[in-house]
């Protein structure tokens, strides 16, 4: 019952965060532009770059990762003693720039899901137990599509980002001429 609570809460959490990252690169965005234009064309839209490429290659890893959730999410061990595959998950945490105190994001770490694996009876199979069953690996295919959705609209939302800050670096140079 607590892994079923546990998985709802993750889902919740993530249909969250679909909406919510890309909310806050827009109000990054407009934080951006509202400074001078002396600034704008400085330090701040490059920070804004900055926050937003690391953003784009942590949200690449992780669909990177995912993907190879997907891909093996068949693959069982060749025989009964050996294990399945192990779902992956991927860890972000936050750094910081010492150049310019930017906060950014990164790859903290590529962890493998503990969870059960799912056991299914099929005495047939080469990699059975004694009693007939299989052990399939922990990977959800529904979770891992939609954790590949958000990791995409996350990726997106980092990609406009980035257009906003050039083109708003564009018409500060510009207002400056």
């Amino acid at each position: 019952m607590k892994s079923e609570i546990s998985n709802q809460e993750l889902k919740i959490r993530q249909l969250k965060s679909c909406f919510l990252f890309p909310v806050l690169c827009f109000l990054l965005a407009i934080s951006c532009f509202l400074f001078s234009a002396s600034s704008l064309a400085g330090g701040s839209l490059k920070q804004a770059l900055a926050v937003s490429a690391s953003g784009m290659k942590a949200e690449s890893e992780r669909i990177k990762v995912i993907t190879e959730n997907i891909a093996n999410s068949d693959t069982t061990g060749l025989s009964p003693t050996q294990e399945p595959y192990r779902r992956k998950t991927v860890f972000f945490n936050q750094i910081i720039d010492k150049k310019t105190g930017t906060k950014l994001v990164n790859v903290k770490r590529i962890g493998v899901d503990n969870s059960d694996f799912k056991i299914v009876y099929q005495p047939n199979h080469p990699a059975a137990d004694e009693a007939g069953y299989v052990k399939y690996p922990n990977v959800d295919r529904m979770m891992e599509s939609m954790d590949m959705r958000e990791a995409q609209r996350n990726y997106e939302a980092n990609i406009t980002a980035i257009e906003i800050t050039k083109g708003m670096m564009d018409r500060s140079l510009d207002l400056m001429r």
